[in-house]
């Protein structure tokens, strides 16, 4: 593997990478980057095998923008001209899906010119009218991303009619720890619970120094705001999705995901460029195997990126490990038994981030840090699951406890909805075996779902979901809801 690297005075960089000797489809790759465009263009050469002769040729590409639809349409095109894998979102979707879900769309537009990206992430509760318990406001927070407004505030009386309040955290006011920049940060997953008298925001962030995932807190005596983040985040390091559980006594839960999905990827392009040869043992497919040779041979340079650009680059190659995920893994262990023992060691090493484990822990009486043991909830281990769970919400009913999580790639037609139940909060949890919620004709990647009671006392599940064809990062996510039923082991969708 070689990379060389020059730049000139005109601020115009210039890299070159070749394949790694012993890779199956070796690669020749140039990128020249404009480096005082606004967005950092890009343009490739690639020289590579022609997908149908096998005869070496030379093709070019222009980045004009860094969007998801850019990274796709890049990798549809490599595909065309050399066989990689066909991107999912560029794949042929079913015409008439098995699934059906009579999803009810809530709000389908941004309900503020600053909302740049719809409702990912919902999280829904209900707050009692301090005059009249009996009367109560629905408040829903959601995902901005990079936005430069963090976090809308919408509300409700009955769960139909929504108008917007405010930011969590306006321009110029988010936490000082967290990053706060386009294409940099990312402000995700935001849940307000009412904890020992004050309603406190947990949500994720960025670290401005790090660049890794957080989760941080913000409080108010109101549930409009305006809220103060502490001074530093409740859990530092590769976590997301925050979901509190408050008792009946008070005692709150704090639940959150280990974001191991952004770290695999990385240590196992590592091991292939290192170890070119093993790609043939690990992927049956030529497409898979043409895919891996050309992404190890990209990643000196797009190790680099940041990390939401590096998972675009990434994808394709995430969706052949993922396509076949369990078979995958096991076949990771297979070829772990017969190899030395340092490279027994990295093999274990990956398998151990290809599981994304969701933990919870008592949090102290200011909601502020964690108490006592934390305990492991669920992992991904079924195989529509994939390589993650995420997205979770915790509701009791009656004597159960049911644990509403999303799982597979968010950004595909793949994402869906899974149920866990368990008889106490803290588990043993029992998955349900199939998806609860998937994707429909109307209606792409459904997740990150969250309960609460409707005015006439019945349970909703709040989501979002993308329009059919539109599925992507920072691309619009619609709320939907369904009514739900609990029945014992099980959850069934209710009649709208």
């Amino acid at each position: 593997m070689q990379l060389q690297e020059t730049s000139s005075a005109d601020k115009i960089s210039e890299i070159k990478l070749t394949s790694p000797a012993g890779i199956p489809f070796p690669f020749t790759i140039q990128i020249r980057e404009e480096l005082n465009a606004p967005t950092k263009l890009f343009s490739f050469t690639v020289i590579g095998q022609d997908s149908l002769t096998n005869e070496r040729k030379t093709c070019h590409y222009q980045l004009d923008e860094r969007n998801h639809k850019a990274y796709l349409n890049f990798f549809e095109k490599l595909a065309l001209d050399f066989g990689l894998r066909l991107p999912q979102n560029r794949q042929q979707v079913k015409a008439n899906p098995q699934f059906k879900a009579a999803y009810r769309e809530v709000l389908s537009k941004n309900l503020h010119p600053q909302m740049l990206y719809g409702f990912g992430d919902p999280a829904v509760i209900r707050v009692p009218e301090q005059s009249n318990p009996a009367e109560a406001l629905y408040y829903l927070l959601s995902t901005s991303n990079d936005a430069p407004h963090a976090f809308p505030i919408i509300r409700s009386r009955n769960l139909l009619d929504w108008e917007f309040v405010d930011f969590v955290f306006p321009e110029d006011q988010k936490p000082n720890w967290a990053a706060n920049d386009e294409l940099v940060s990312d402000y995700w997953a935001p849940e307000m619970h009412h904890i020992s008298g004050k309603f406190h925001v947990y949500f994720v962030a960025r670290d401005k120094e790090t660049r890794e995932l957080c989760i941080g807190v913000a409080k108010s005596s109101l549930p409009e705001g305006p809220f103060v983040a502490d001074a530093k985040p409740v859990i530092k390091g590769n976590v997301i999705d925050p979901h509190v559980f408050v008792q009946d006594d008070g005692t709150a839960f704090l639940f959150w995901k280990e974001d191991n999905n952004d770290v695999w990827p990385g240590k196992l392009i590592s091991f292939l460029q290192e170890y070119p040869l093993f790609i043939p043992a690990l992927f049956e497919e030529k497409e898979d195997q043409i895919t891996a040779s050309f992404i190890a041979s990209l990643w000196p340079w797009v190790r680099k990126l940041e990390p939401m650009e590096r998972f675009l680059f990434n994808q394709v190659f995430i969706e052949a490990v993922i396509a076949r995920y369990l078979f995958f893994y096991d076949r990771l262990t297979v070829l772990r038994a017969n190899q030395s023992e340092p490279i027994q060691e990295q093999i274990q090493t990956i398998q151990q981030f290809m599981k994304t484990p969701m933990f919870a822990q008592p949090l102290s009486s200011d909601g502020s840090s964690r108490v006592g043991e934390r305990t492991k909830i669920i992992e991904n281990d079924l195989a529509w699951e994939a390589h993650l769970v995420e997205g979770m919400w915790v509701t009791k009913h009656q004597n159960k406890f049911y644990l509403f999580y999303a799982g597979n790639d968010f950004s595909t037609d793949q994402y869906g909805i899974g149920v866990a139940i368990a008889d106490s909060l803290l588990g043993p949890y029992r998955k349900m075996p199939q998806p609860f919620l998937q994707s429909t004709t109307e209606w792409w990647a459904p997740g990150h779902p969250s309960v609460v009671l409707a005015p006439d006392g019945k349970p909703h599940l709040f989501l979002h979901a993308y329009f059919p064809e539109k599925a992507g990062y920072k691309q619009f996510r619609a709320l939907l809801s369904v009514p739900i039923i609990f029945e014992g082991n099980r959850v069934v969708l209710g009649a709208v």
